[in-house]
Formats: C-alpha cells, structure tokens, sequence
C-alpha cells in the first residue's frame, strides 16, 4: 500500500503522533500567561488526553474522543471561554511551534494541511 492510500492519521504515525504533537503543544501552554488561566486544573494530563484523541479521530483515526466524551461540539464545548483574538493567537503560535517541533517526518503537504487546518479551528473557535 503507498501512503496515497493511508489516512492522515496512518501517514503521520498515528495516535503517537498526536500524544507528542499535543505534549509539546501543552508545554508552551503551561508558561503562557493567556492561555495557562483557562485552564482551572492544576495537571493539564486530562486536558492533553482529549486534545490528542480529539486530534486522532479528526484525522482518521479510531474514535476514542467520541467513545469518551461524544460528539466533539467543538463550539459548544469552548462556549463558556472567552476567545479573543489575543486568546486565538497564542493558541495558535503554540500549536504552530509543537508542529514545528514534533512534524519533521511529516511531507510539505501533509504539514500544510494540518496548519490549515489549526488556523480554521482557531478562527473558528473565537467568540469575542
């Protein structure tokens, strides 16, 4: 099979992909005086579990999020948070530096697409 017949998912490693790819992202989170106050918990380890199975399922891979939490309602979820363009920018300059860090086996295209893709889920999720 060549990797045009691969999902996403399959084509970039898998749910270990996205475990380090969301790890990553949360390292930044952790220090960003923006970001890091939405999150009331003190261990971000459930918040990283449901961004990476989220992340897994949208891009192919088995539905875990939605087996643990149903159906993503991605606005709804995010409802109750004030996302400003601030809020949006810093989301995404640090999912930005986690595919940095964690896509270097990733094709160009691959890697666009998925940048893409975080651009339009941050322009989407922003509220205010």
């Amino acid at each position: 099979m060549d990797s045009d017949d691969l999902s996403f998912y399959d084509r970039v490693g898998g749910l270990a992909f996205f475990e380090r790819l969301v790890s990553a992202f949360y390292e930044g989170v952790e220090q960003d005086p923006v970001l890091r106050p939405m999150y009331p918990e003190g261990d971000l380890s459930a918040a990283r579990h449901r961004l990476a199975l989220f992340l897994a399922q949208y891009w192919g891979g088995p539905p875990l999020y939605e087996q643990l939490r149903g159906h993503p309602r991605l606005r709804m979820r995010h409802v109750d948070y004030v996302i400003t363009k601030k809020v949006r920018n810093a989301w995404l300059d640090h999912m930005r530096a986690a595919l940095e860090r964690e896509a270097g086996h990733l094709s160009d295209q691959d890697r666009r697409e998925m940048e893409s893709y975080l651009e339009m889920a941050a322009a989407g999720l922003r509220n205010r």
